[in-house]
């Protein structure tokens, strides 16, 4: 019996620690709500189209639903349109699946329902998304050269790091339960990149913005015709209501 105590005390310990370090135990930072924001929305599907489109497809999303963004088709064929010469065709990528087992141990995942696969216990999909993409760092016993906090020895490399520069992580190391534990306390900048750290922030949370927008695109118009339905059931339930006591009145 205080073997299994012992056993299961050190199991816990581990646990902890590794939540800690990062993964599951990392808190997810909150995602802009962006669903509204057309300008925004249209520059996180440039993003898509340039960093992330070369090897996630969007088998579910088709070039010319980017018109309820606001891109009109000559926009989307002049802009957008690099992996294929239709406005109607599905966003399918450009990597062959071959040379992407080959180089990443796996097909990239479709990216339509990324944003609704993705939430958890620490926040919704955006939340997650957000903070993946804000949290690489270098690390050279990685086949890529990068790894990342929200995700740990995850297969993808940095594909914004230009955008970002080089980040190292920071953190404090503490005792609890007889092992290290890792808390991270926060960002040293080794190189810059193009943006400033708040232009970047920006820029995902355009990025994740339009990645949230392309998992249901009509949820904005959803949510429209939702309050007009609840206001109409509520003057209707009012107006029945009246009717019912004028019925009964006499009775």
């Amino acid at each position: 019996m205080k073997k299994l105590i012992l056993t299961l005390t050190a199991a816990f310990g581990i646990a902890t620690g590794a939540q800690a370090s990062g993964g599951e135990g990392l808190a997810w930072d909150k995602a802009p709500n962006n669903l509204n924001d057309l300008p925004a929305l249209q520059n996180g599907a440039k993003l898509f189209v340039n960093y992330c489109l070369s090897c996630h497809s969007a088998a579910y999303m088709r070039y010319n639903r980017l018109g309820d963004i606001g891109l009109s088709e000559q926009q989307i064929k002049s802009n957008l349109l690099f992996a294929t010469d239709k406005v109607g065709e599905t966003m399918k990528a450009a990597i062959d699946p071959k040379q992407a087992k080959d180089w990443f141990g796996g097909n990239p995942p479709d990216l339509t329902l990324i944003a609704r696969s993705r939430s958890g216990h620490y926040g919704t999909g955006a939340d997650y998304l957000y903070t993946y993409m804000r949290t690489f760092y270098r690390d050279p016993t990685k086949a890529t050269g990068w790894n990342n906090l929200a995700f740990p020895n995850v297969a993808m490399p940095h594909v914004l790091w230009e955008l970002q520069g080089d980040r190292e992580p920071q953190f404090d190391t503490h005792q609890e339960h007889g092992h290290d534990v890792k808390v991270f306390k926060g960002w040293k900048q080794l190189s810059p990149g193009a943006m400033t750290p708040l232009q970047y922030d920006e820029a995902v949370g355009d990025l994740v913005g339009y990645l949230q927008w392309m998992s249901e695109p009509a949820q904005n118009s959803r949510v429209r015709v939702g309050v007009w339905v609840l206001l109409f059931l509520g003057v209707f339930t009012v107006i029945a209501w009246r009717l019912n006591a004028s019925f009964w009145k006499n009775i």
